[in-house]
């Protein structure tokens, strides 16, 4: 049995892991976000981070799948195609995405820079391949930089951006959760935070 004295004394309480922290979904960017991000890495003449940015926007995959992209998966005859596939690493299950003209011109710009080979990851760190922590610390550099909070803005935004206008669009969710590669539509609605209203907005773009 404890003694008197050890139930006598105060307990200390562990402050929470989310205490000061901004969680729950990343909100994507707005189109003024991306041209600014886009515009200050031009300037700064980045072309590892223009290519890496306008990648991870059109490609719509995590970060962890970003950093894991290699040549052959978006170059294999030594330019830059409009259409690629990747594997995800969550699920194991590809995913196709396409390849806009500024972001093939960007990645084609990138690999002359880099002299990059089939067979190299597209983008590495300063020893082997970057990890997504790397990548992440790259992210919050380019919101800072733009006068966003990286506390509420993350490695998802990028990832939720192209989704998020695609779907405000055209209300096409089946194929925004084949662009996501989600196996459920119902995790596809949860990851776009679609609510009664959006759907009431969709419904009332169409008359029959």
């Amino acid at each position: 049995m404890q003694s008197d004295e050890n139930l006598s004394k105060p307990t200390t309480k562990r402050a929470p892991w989310n205490k000061g922290r901004l969680i729950g979904a990343k909100p994507p960017l707005q189109q003024k976000h991306v041209w600014a991000i886009r515009g200050m890495l031009q300037n700064e003449r980045n072309k590892r981070d223009l290519a890496m940015f306008n990648l991870a926007i059109d490609s719509k995959l995590r970060g962890c799948d970003v950093v894991t992209i290699k040549v052959d998966d978006i170059a294999p005859n030594g330019y830059t195609v409009d259409r690629a596939t990747v594997r995800q690493r969550k699920t194991g299950r590809p995913v196709r995405f396409e390849l806009t003209e500024h972001t093939r011109q960007a990645v084609d710009d990138y690999l002359k820079f880099s002299r990059k080979k089939l067979g190299e990851f597209l983008f590495t760190g300063p020893k082997s391949s970057m990890t997504s922590r790397q990548y992440g610390r790259l992210v919050s550099d380019w919101f800072t930089g733009v006068g966003l909070d990286p506390h509420l803005y993350g490695t998802h935004s990028l990832r939720r951006t192209k989704a998020t206008h695609i779907y405000r669009r055209t209300g096409n969710l089946r194929a925004v959760q084949l662009l996501l590669g989600h196996t459920k539509i119902e995790s596809t609605v949860r990851y776009l935070g679609i609510d009664v209203d959006d759907a009431l907005a969709t419904a009332e773009q169409v008359d029959v």
